[in-house]
């Protein structure tokens, strides 16, 4: 098998792993003349980090052949999938080869456990030192770890990495004992505490280094994953509830300073096991943990409190799919609005429909200067509509029919506007 052959195999298999984010990174460049790649600048782009930048990576897997047998996974052992394998000089020629041809910007490599986790693991670490000591490479790298791997590897890869992850895969221990038998969340939070160790450490190393009256780049501590560490949920693939899922989210961001969790709606799959569903769960649901997730990390809210609005019809601990998480929560406590644009605390503020972290900021200091109104809030492209009936300001007041949760759901749902027709 050719090597163009391997990468059409590899690259589709990678096409499930979603958490491949590139923001949080130390900037790296090439601007001096030394050394090969950047994590700034564009290239053929794919995605936008939170900072604004174009980032394009190329995803693949090191292998999708796997020992282990989940359930969801179109690579899992007993799969009649085309397997290829790529060696450790491959990845490194393809990333330089691609990266030289302005198509990338850095590398996402995951890979199917082959022999045993700590090979795996080794394999990995391999093509990132090759790039980073061999080649010089300054551009992004995000390596997938193998939670059995030993301590060592995984610290190993930190050193040459930018962003480690480590997919928790299902919300709950019990999902994961159904659906993949060789893989244990104890163990996959404890190497997620050993990352989150060692970056601490990094960190606190930097800053006495930063401390220092007399300090040389000679002797700067070097960095640990600076782009921190993420993790990846199925959604769909067993009964788990949106607040089981958030709830897990929760503890991971509280206990193991994750940047992010992503989700990904399973899709059935070739061979699929007949304990998985038949269809793929609607992808609204995914969008609406994603918004959820949101909330959490930006807006203040606790998982329980999202899920546990009252909605008619909706399934305990579900998200609605007819609204979205922060409208419904304002929905479900009308006493806790209106707000008002002028008076009210920056943490009451976030709680509006339609009025992000960003316009907040912007209205708190505006007030300070003069009172704020709604024309000011079009100005700076706020949610208008949606925010009317939970503000108050300088020249509005919302009426007693706003007021009303009943009506106002039936102006924010397409399916309760079609049913209030007939």
């Amino acid at each position: 098998m050719d090597l163009i052959e391997k990468l059409a195999i590899l690259a589709d298999a990678a096409k499930y792993d979603a958490s491949c984010a590139s923001s949080g990174t130390d900037a790296k460049n090439s601007s001096t003349g030394r050394g090969v790649g950047s994590t700034e600048g564009m290239g053929i782009c794919h995605s936008y980090a939170p900072d604004g930048r174009c980032i394009s990576l190329l995803k693949i897997l090191l292998t999708n052949y796997c020992i282990y047998e989940c359930s969801y996974c179109v690579n899992r052992n007993s799969s009649n999938v085309q397997r290829a394998r790529f060696t450790v000089d491959e990845v490194v020629s393809l990333t330089l080869d691609f990266y030289k041809r302005n198509y990338i910007e850095g590398l996402f490599l995951s890979s199917g456990v082959i022999r045993n986790a700590d090979y795996t693991m080794e394999q990995l670490v391999a093509v990132a030192r090759a790039l980073r000591e061999e080649h010089d490479f300054r551009g992004y790298i995000h390596l997938k770890t193998i939670p059995d791997a030993d301590g060592a590897l995984l610290a190993a890869a930190g050193r040459y990495a930018d962003r480690l992850s480590i997919n928790i895969e299902l919300p709950t221990q019990q999902a994961l004992a159904d659906l993949a038998p060789e893989k244990d969340q104890r163990t996959i939070k404890l190497s997620m505490a050993r990352i989150r160790a060692r970056r601490d450490e990094a960190v606190a190393d930097r800053e006495d280094w930063r401390r220092q009256s007399r300090r040389s780049e000679k002797g700067k501590p070097s960095a640990f994953a600076p782009a921190g560490q993420s993790t990846q949920m199925i959604v769909g693939a067993e009964p788990s509830t949106d607040a089981q899922i958030l709830q897990t989210s929760s503890e991971l961001y509280a206990g193991y300073g994750l940047r992010r969790v992503y989700y990904s709606a399973f899709s059935p799959i070739p061979d699929a096991s007949l304990r998985l569903p038949v269809r793929q769960p609607p992808l609204l649901r995914e969008h609406r943990l994603y918004q959820a997730d949101w909330m959490m990390r930006f807006y203040g809210y606790t998982a329980d409190e999202i899920t546990q609005s009252a909605e008619p019809g909706r399934a305990p601990g579900m998200l609605s799919l007819e609204v979205d998480p922060k409208l419904g929560w304002a929905l479900a406590n009308r006493g806790f609005f209106p707000v008002d644009l002028n008076r009210d605390s920056r943490a009451r503020l976030l709680r509006i429909p339609g009025i992000g972290v960003k316009s907040v900021d912007r209205i708190l200091k505006m007030r300070r200067f003069h009172k704020v109104r709604l024309e000011d809030l079009v100005a700076m492209r706020a949610g208008v509509k949606k925010a009317m009936p939970f503000v108050v300001c300088a020249n509005h007041h919302p009426s007693l029919n706003e007021l009303d949760s009943d009506r106002l759901r039936i102006r924010y749902t397409p399916s309760a506007q079609q049913l209030s027709l007939w």
